[in-house]
């Protein structure tokens, strides 16, 4: 059977039935802001939606400005079942500032028609974190120099005794 969906997540289920046992096909649906989204955009539809209804209550401009150089990062909780949009703002950014940003998003979260995060249109617990922090790459082509794996983890292995590896370090 060939079939297409707007679904987001898929889910077979056997159903032991008393005459015939068969399996289900159900269907869930994410929403962000009230749009329906994949979980691999969740980020970009945030960042966009929140955008969009910030405009709606007059302070879009603002919000846009400051947001623009940001990027947000989506994170799930399986074992809490809660939603993280990690928003990296630059160091730029003054805390009157970061406190707009905070405000207005707090001011969504209040005034809005539809939560954040829903699934199958029940609320799901989620969380906004503002950071300026970023972490240092100790792999890959944006490395940092001067650091390395060794170097991060020297104080965990320090803690343990004996002897360390110096060309790890």
């Amino acid at each position: 059977m060939i079939f297409s969906t707007n679904c987001s997540v898929f889910e077979f289920v056997y159903d032991r039935g008393y005459f015939n046992n068969r399996y289900v096909f159900r269907c869930s649906m994410w929403k962000i802001l009230g749009v329906d989204s994949l979980y691999l955009e969740f980020a970009e539809v945030w960042k966009r939606r929140i955008s969009e209804v910030v405009a709606e209550n007059g302070n879009g401009k603002r919000f846009d400005e400051l947001m623009k150089d940001s990027e947000v990062l989506y994170i799930m909780n399986g074992e809490t079942e809660e939603h993280t949009f990690m928003v990296e703002l630059p160091e730029t950014l003054s805390n009157d500032d970061i406190q707009f940003l905070a405000d207005e998003i707090l001011n969504v979260a209040k005034t809005a028609d539809f939560p954040f995060v829903t699934l199958n249109n029940n609320y799901e617990k989620c969380q906004v974190i503002f950071t300026t922090e970023k972490e240092p790459e100790i792999l890959g082509l944006d490395k940092k120099e001067g650091i390395s794996a060794g170097a991060v983890f020297a104080p965990i292995l320090e803690g343990w005794g004996g002897k360390r590896n110096q060309p790890f370090m």
